[in-house]
């Protein structure tokens, strides 16, 4: 059984619940949302549950619920700081129970920063959060998958200065462990994963003459992961490794800054990309969007990303058990 998080209450979260469970209702792969049910019953039959194992038989004719009450009534678009506590305790519940056992995977709703850091929220978004709830910090990686692009920012949610500081060969070195490991065990890849690396340059430095982080950072860390063993190519001029006939040739990009990344899935995927966030010893996943606080409530909202996250999870659920067994 999946649990998907509330997500923040006055976003498009709850919407794309209700619709994504109107689509897989019959075909799975079966959810249990942790919130309050109060925000899913005008959109689909809901049915309270108070333990995950009753979700598997309720879930063909409504969607499971865990409660969870708001402190503060839900306003599609205006979202309210006194709900802030209850987004986070979503977040913990789920993640309790996938350590536990008791979930296969944790999907997550958007939630906003500005909203959840006044509850003593001190992280830069879902991702590290997670990383600490499952105590491991400092190991997560976030990455971006859609069916024909996975993508993996470096440095992540900085200003784009910072990132040209935090930029280390070492850190390069350390996400390129992970999403080999990650592609490995939990994308059931059946030859070693071949990593790109991308230049942070225009024409990856051009040899120094365009700036020397490629020489200096990038090739030295590319240089002790081929030394690893790992099937590792670049530095890639970012502008065009991502054409259909480069993409092929990688089972994923490693990027040096957030919109490197992004941009590029989120033109191609934007519809089915999915957040996986990579390190953790559960498997997480959620859409590739945030709250949608200007289309809450209007009935605007695309489940797309949602449904491809939830059954991404499974798979990868799927994927990590196969490879416990053998």
């Amino acid at each position: 059984m999946l649990v998907l998080t509330q997500g923040d209450p006055s976003g498009i979260g709850p919407e794309i619940t209700a619709r994504s469970w109107h689509a897989l209702h019959a075909s799975g792969p079966a959810f249990a949302w942790i919130g309050d049910p109060a925000l899913l019953a005008a959109h689909a039959p809901v049915q309270p549950i108070h333990d995950l194992a009753q979700a598997g038989a309720v879930f063909s004719n409504a969607v499971p619920v865990l409660p969870l009450p708001l402190a503060a009534p839900a306003v599609p678009g205006q979202p309210d700081k006194r709900n802030a506590p209850g987004i986070l305790h979503s977040i913990r519940m789920a993640v309790e129970l996938a350590l536990a056992g008791q979930a296969r995977a944790v999907v997550t709703n958007p939630i906003s920063k500005d909203v959840v850091q006044s509850a003593d929220f001190t992280h830069p978004g879902h991702t590290s959060y997670l990383a600490e709830l499952c105590g491991v910090p400092g190991q997560d990686v976030m990455m971006l998958a859609g069916p024909s692009l996975r993508v993996v920012p470096v440095t992540v949610h900085v200003a784009l200065r910072r990132a040209l500081d935090q930029l280390s060969t070492d850190l390069i070195v350390r996400t390129a462990r992970t999403v080999a490991r990650g592609l490995a065990r939990d994308f059931g890849l059946r030859t070693p994963p071949r990593l790109a690396v991308a230049g942070l340059n225009p024409h990856a430095g051009e040899g120094g003459l365009m700036g020397r982080e490629e020489l200096d950072i990038i090739i030295p860390a590319i240089e002790i992961l081929k030394a690893e063993g790992l099937d590792v190519s670049g530095p890639l001029p970012a502008d065009t490794m991502f054409t259909p006939q480069a993409r092929s040739r990688y089972d994923a990009a490693l990027c040096m800054y957030h919109d490197q990344a992004l941009i590029p899935i989120k033109t191609l995927e934007m519809d089915q990309g999915v957040n996986v966030t990579l390190g953790l010893p559960i498997i997480r996943t959620s859409p590739d969007h945030g709250t949608a606080f200007d289309i809450a409530g209007q009935g605007k909202a695309d489940p797309a990303s949602l449904c491809a996250a939830l059954r991404l999870a499974a798979h990868l659920a799927d994927n990590r058990q196969a490879q416990a067994q053998n």
